[in-house]
């Protein structure tokens, strides 16, 4: 095997690594009652343990989710939808704005500067 089929077999596995993310085990309630375990003095290794999960990853989700209720991660992910949702839609109304702008600016339509 040659060295470029390594290179594009790496590239490759990035690729698909992006187009596929990774999808979570546990809902954003189930992550909510597992931190509160912790709160209720329960040591992280053994909540850990339990769920077979990485103390990383217990405390990634403690940066995120940490004193929150489940209606909190209810409304937080409800927050995020429409958040995507708005950032599609701005996109969608920019490329349609400078489409029309090319349009008109080719046409000879736009403004024209008027000299004294």
């Amino acid at each position: 095997m040659s060295l470029i089929n390594r290179q594009f077999r790496i590239e490759e596995k990035t690729f698909n690594f992006k187009l596929h993310m990774k999808k979570t085990r546990f809902t954003a309630t189930q992550i909510v009652s597992i931190l509160n375990q912790q709160e209720s003095g329960r040591s992280v290794r053994d909540i850990c343990r339990e769920h077979a999960i990485a103390e990383g990853t217990f405390y990634q989700w403690k940066n995120k989710y940490g004193g929150m209720v489940v209606s909190d991660v209810k409304r937080l992910k409800e927050l995020e939808e429409e958040n995507f949702r708005l950032k599609r839609m701005f996109a969608d109304l920019s490329l349609d704005h400078s489409v029309l702008m090319d349009v008109i600016s080719k046409k000879g339509w736009g403004p024209t500067s008027k000299g004294n």
